[in-house]
């Protein structure tokens, strides 16, 4: 099997609680992600990408459609932990998560909860934290970590599950620039050593540091393909009210000047290559 998600007409509705409104936030969206892949979903607040992410780690349920992780769907109650075990999920606040008063009682936590021999538990959590770079404070009280280090954490929770899959919804978004910058190495580390990742981010050069980039817009696809070609289309990013990375804005603004800029440069070091090289 190569997808490791397989999302089919995908719907979901809620109900405001205002006004008891039924709300469409996912409009039949059908979407395939490869076994092994690194792939960002982008868009403005409301576009629908968390509500995704919640239902490819079955969260939330389909108002109809079908959503498949690791071949299990997601419908069917006897597959939720069989789901939840292929596609791990690390949330936007670590606090939401870490429910331990002791680091490495909190990375036991989800293989304790699927019935890990103690043995087996004891080499995974080690194995975890030594992956993020927290071995050293695993005695420590979560509350006295960084902002960064409780990211760090909530990942190696993550790991400790052995997922073939882990879904980050917005994991950088509370964190300051060292931060965002730590987590976004290791997430780029676990995809090199083979587990399929699913970046969920406003910030577009994180997105550029996938294989590939899928915009949300009102609850629909609205763009779909490699970082190249997603970003060669600024006018249309712009238009859903989403900034291009800044590499990419410079190529734009140097165009109108008219400087024959390659269509192919997306990161800071090829135009840096370019511009040394333009005569």
């Amino acid at each position: 099997m190569n997808n490791m998600i397989q999302i089919e007409d995908l719907v979901f509705e809620y109900t405001r609680d205002e006004d008891q409104k039924h709300v469409r936030a996912i409009k039949g969206v059908s979407l395939s992600i490869e076994r092994g892949s690194f792939t960002a979903i982008i868009g403005k607040n409301g576009s629908g990408k968390s509500t995704l992410a919640k239902n490819i780690n079955a969260l939330l349920l389909p108002s109809s459609g079908a959503v498949y992780v690791n071949g299990y769907d997601t419908r069917k109650e006897e597959n939720i932990w069989d789901v939840r075990q292929s596609a791990a999920m690390v949330f936007q606040n670590p606090d939401n998560q870490i429910v331990s008063s002791i680091v490495e009682d909190d990375v036991a936590f989800g293989p304790e909860n699927l019935g890990v021999p103690p043995g087996e538990i004891r080499i995974r959590v080690d194995h975890s934290l030594k992956a993020v770079n927290m071995y050293q404070h695993r005695k420590k009280a979560p509350h006295l970590l960084s902002g960064g280090q409780k990211q760090r954490i909530a990942i190696a929770g993550a790991i400790a599950m052995k997922p073939d899959c882990i879904v980050f919804d917005e994991p950088t978004a509370m964190l300051d620039p060292k931060g965002r910058s730590e987590v976004m190495s290791i997430i780029k580390g676990l995809h090199e050593e083979g587990i399929t990742v699913v970046l969920i981010t406003h910030f577009m050069e994180e997105a550029a540091e996938a294989e590939r980039i899928v915009i949300m817009d009102q609850g629909k696809i609205a763009l779909d393909g490699t970082p190249r070609e997603v970003f060669s289309r600024g006018d249309e990013i712009r238009a859903m009210n989403l900034d291009v990375p800044l590499t990419i804005e410079l190529c734009h603004r140097l165009r109108k000047r008219g400087i024959a800029v390659p269509e192919n440069i997306i990161n800071m070091e090829e135009m840096v290559e370019f511009l040394c090289q333009y005569k």
